[in-house]
This record gives structure tokens, C-alpha cells and sequence, in this order.
């Protein structure tokens, strides 16, 4: 039986969404209790249900690869307070569907995102970093590195890959923030809402009409030719979901990590004099900032067993991937950013079957962010006090609202 708003427990601990002031690039500090702990603890969660955590990376692993656990709730409904969960799933859902329905869309959508097709992406991206980059030498210190550099080049490629009119990104940014906020006014999310199906509604339609060389379009040909047409109301879904994806998480990585460098100087000193270092720098970056910040929520179809313990029937569960990437027993001294560690299989992109399709263009696009703008403005540099860079405590998505960068002169040459 679903557990509703009136099982709460009001003797429970809260979930933890709080992180350190003094330490906005760590989890909360309740994390490391929890891990600590025997079992998985019943914490009560905004959204008005009681939920086991797992954050030991072992047992977040072995969760997200249950198909006994459902993601039917959207992935961090449960710090939404007011959240619903118990909505039907929409046609198309992916993050949210199961099982068949689920398999089937992730099997049109795999040929999209093979190695060998985004590394033929990769001189396009290199050609964006290296324009905007162009345009911030030309511009001059102090700029906003995210208005002008992280959000318009993941958006771009987005832009690029769906055969979105870039003239539009203004308007889908906008929204999508008001999406993916945890303390969005109803009003002002039902409006986003509208507004940005209304504008995929439209593509699709034109895509329909006639399919071109983009990803929606090649996705409509491959489902024809295989008997499995998509409607128009799972194509909807599928552009927004990849819409938000494909441009929320790599701009807030950008930035976030970009700061987070720019406090270990010693780290950035080996990423400057040795650009091979971009790979494992990269995934290093994602385990440490984990920006998916809230981890997942899935709830059990059946009994499941994680660690020690049963999570029966109809419980939720909320995996913490932020804690499990912080698990000593697996990444040693793991608040640490230790470029050449090669933490390949951490938790930042998940796990199972729901694990990010879009992991290697999002490494792409990093990595060549890493290496192109750390050695073409090597002098890069805070234009502000650190304590007044704003970070997005409230947003399902960690980052910093605003990036305000400076450089010495000799950079411009």
C-alpha cells in the first residue's frame, strides 16, 4: 500500500537538504552519519512521505539496479514539498517509466548516443568552446562565466542535436529553472509547464511533418521503420526531457566546477600543465560535486533487499547518490579533489537502467570546456568574494547562479 502525507512520523529525522555554508561543495554532513549507521534509516521528506535512505555506494548500486524499485515519481520529488506522486505517468517519460514501456524508448534513443557519434561531435564542440571563449577575451574581465559561457554552450549542443531554433534558448532556460526549482510558486510552474509543452508541441509537429537530420527527427524515421511509431504526446515529452537534460546539467557542471578548481589551485596547476589530465579530471569533478544533489527516489513494487535489510512493499526509498560518491570505503580521502584518481564508476550519472543516456556527451563537452578554458585564460580568477557567489540550494540541479570572472590582460594577447 502507498504510504500517503498522514504516515508521517513527526519522531523521524528530516531529510537532509542543507549543506555547510563553510562547505558548499560537500553534501550535507548528515550523510556521512548516515552511512555510518546500521541499515537504511526512515527519514521524513518534504513531500509529506517517510522514506529509507541509502547512501553507502554498495547498496545505492545495488538499489538503482533493482527492478523491483520503481521510478514512477519523478526522480527527486520527494524534497518538493507539495510534490505529487502519485500522478499517471506521461507517455514518453523516461525518467519516470519501467520495465517494457521503458526498454522500448531507451532502445530508439540508444543509436543517438553512441561513443562513435558523439566523438564525431566533438570538433563542433571544440568550435564552440574555443568561439566563446573568443568572445570573452575580446569582452574583458569581469564577465559572468555562466550567462555567457556555461549556459549557452551546452545549449547550444542541445540546440544543435534536437534542431532547436538557438533563438529559443532564452525562452526554455527561463522555464526549465522554474521546472527544475524545488520552491517553484504552483502558479508559476504550472505557467512554465504549459509554455514549454506548447513550444515542443510545435517542433514535433514540424518534425513530423518532415523529419530531418537531427535527433528527433531521425528518432520519428528509426520508430516508423520499426514498427513503433512514437505518438506525438511521447515525442513531447521525450524532446522536453532531453531539452532539460542535455543543457541544466552540463551548464551547471561548468560552473560549479569551474569555482571548485579555482579553490584548489594546486589541482588546477596539474590540469593546466598537463591537458591529458581532462578525462579522468572530468569524472573526477562529477563524483565530487555530485550535482544531482538530492539523489533519486524510487518506490518498492515488491520486497526488496538492500544491505541487511527488507524494504517491503509500497515504501519508498530515496538513493543518495551525492553520499555514496562520497563513500571513503570506496573513493579513499573522498572530500579530496584528486584529479588523476580515475573515479570512473562513480554515482553522478546514476546506475541501472535509468542511468544517464546523454553520460558521454556531457564528458565531451567537459572536457574540452577543461582543457580550452583553463589554458587559454590561465590567469581565470574569482571577480568577487567567494562568500558571494550564490549557490542553488533550491534546485534539484546544484551550481552557482552567477560565475563573475576576471583575468589578467596579458590573456587578451
Amino acid at each position: 500500500m502507498t504510504e500517503t502525507a498522514t504516515d508521517l512520523r513527526s519522531d523521524l529525522a528530516s531529510f537532509p537538504t542543507a549543506r555547510d555554508p563553510e562547505c558548499p561543495f560537500d553534501p550535507p554532513a548528515e550523510y556521512a552519519d548516515l552511512r555510518e549507521q546500521e541499515g537504511t534509516p526512515s527519514l521524513a521528506c518534504p513531500v509529506g512521505v517517510n522514506a529509507r535512505v541509502v547512501s553507502r555506494y554498495a547498496d545505492v548500486r545495488a538499489a538503482l539496479a533493482d527492478p523491483n524499485l520503481s521510478s514512477h515519481a519523478a526522480p527527486s520529488t520527494h524534497v518538493v514539498p507539495g510534490g505529487l506522486l502519485d500522478r499517471p505517468v506521461a507517455p514518453g517519460s523516461l525518467l519516470n517509466m519501467d520495465g517494457a514501456g521503458h526498454a522500448r524508448l531507451r532502445r530508439l534513443l540508444t543509436p543517438e548516443f553512441t561513443v562513435k557519434r558523439i566523438q564525431a561531435l566533438r570538433p563542433y564542440v571544440q568550435g564552440l568552446v574555443d568561439d566563446h571563449l573568443d568572445a570573452l577575451l575580446e569582452h574583458g574581465g569581469p564577465v559572468d562565466l555562466v550567462e555567457h559561457f556555461a549556459l549557452p554552450i551546452p545549449s547550444l549542443v542541445i540546440c544543435e542535436l534536437l534542431g532547436v531554433d538557438y533563438g529559443d534558448r532564452d525562452r526554455f532556460q527561463e522555464q526549465t529553472a522554474v521546472l527544475i526549482g524545488t520552491n517553484s510558486d504552483p502558479a508559476a510552474l504550472e505557467q512554465a509547464n504549459l509554455e514549454v509543452v506548447g513550444f515542443m508541441t510545435q517542433l514535433v509537429l514540424t518534425k513530423l511533418a518532415a523529419p530531418g537530420d537531427d535527433l528527433l527527427g531521425r528518432l520519428i524515421v528509426r520508430a516508423g521503420e520499426n514498427g513503433q511509431e512514437l505518438s506525438v504526446e511521447e515525442l513531447v515529452t521525450l524532446g522536453i526531457t532531453l531539452l532539460i537534460a542535455g543543457h541544466e546539467t552540463t551548464a551547471n557542471m561548468i560552473g560549479l566546477s569551474t569555482l571548485a578548481l579555482l579553490r584548489q589551485p594546486d589541482q588546477l596547476a596539474a590540469l593546466r600543465a598537463d591537458p591529458g589530465l581532462a578525462g579522468t579530471a572530468v569524472d573526477e569533478m562529477l563524483r565530487y560535486l555530485s550535482i544531482v544533489q538530492f539523489g533519486v527516489l524510487r518506490q518498492a513494487t515488491g520486497d526488496v533487499t538492500v544491505g541487511d535489510e527488507t524494504i517491503k512493499a509500497g515504501e519508498w526509498l530515496v538513493a543518495a547518490l551525492s553520499a555514496g560518491n562520497r563513500d571513503e570505503s570506496v573513493f579513499p580521502d573522498p572530500d579530496r579533489i584528486d584529479l588523476r584518481r580515475g573515479a570512473t564508476a562513480h554515482l553522478a550519472f546514476g546506475y541501472g537502467i535509468h542511468q544517464c543516456l546523454g553520460q558521454q556527451l556531457a564528458r565531451v563537452e567537459l572536457q574540452e570546456v577543461f582543457v580550452r578554458l583553463h589554458q587559454r585564460i590561465p590567469t581565470l580568477r574569482l571577480a568577487v568574494p567567494f562568500e558571494d557567489v550564490e549557490f542553488k540550494n533550491d534546485a534539484l540541479v546544484y551550481g552557482v547562479r552567477a560565475l563573475p570572472v576576471t583575468w589578467d590582460e596579458e590573456d587578451n594577447r
